[in-house]
């Protein structure tokens, strides 16, 4: 599985972080003062990459969490059939079937720009 730890603190909106074992690009990150009994807390929301829900968590800044490495990675466009192209890997040259996002119009030959993390694949 490809992913690495960092502390809490460490995060940046923009950002990466598994939240629920989902992979979310953070969207806001804030922090409290640390209270009398305690360390300071970060609350970091983040939109789920592939499923696009809104996901959020609150942890001391100091606690561990998981950061997914989701590549970017370059295709070409073989064919469209229906709502499915078939995208070709521009590093492996390994044919993808890719399900076609509503704001996108790809004819064959376009090159496309995807995000890939433990199969799963979306287009950006």
């Amino acid at each position: 599985m490809p992913k690495e730890q960092t502390e809490v603190r460490d995060l940046q909106e923009g950002n990466y972080v598994l939240i629920d074992d989902v992979p979310c690009k953070i969207t806001a990150y804030s922090t409290s003062k640390p209270g009398k009994h305690g360390s300071a807390k970060a609350r970091v929301e983040g939109t789920g990459v592939f499923d696009g829900q809104k996901r959020n968590f609150t942890q001391p800044v100091d606690q561990k969490v998981w950061v997914p490495i989701v590549e970017r990675k370059q295709g070409q466009v073989v064919s469209i059939s229906g709502d499915d192209m078939q995208v070709m890997d521009l590093d492996t040259y390994d044919t993808i079937t890719m399900r076609i996002p509503e704001d996108l119009d790809p004819q064959p030959d376009d090159d496309i720009e995807y995000l890939e993390w433990e199969g799963q694949r979306k287009v950006v």
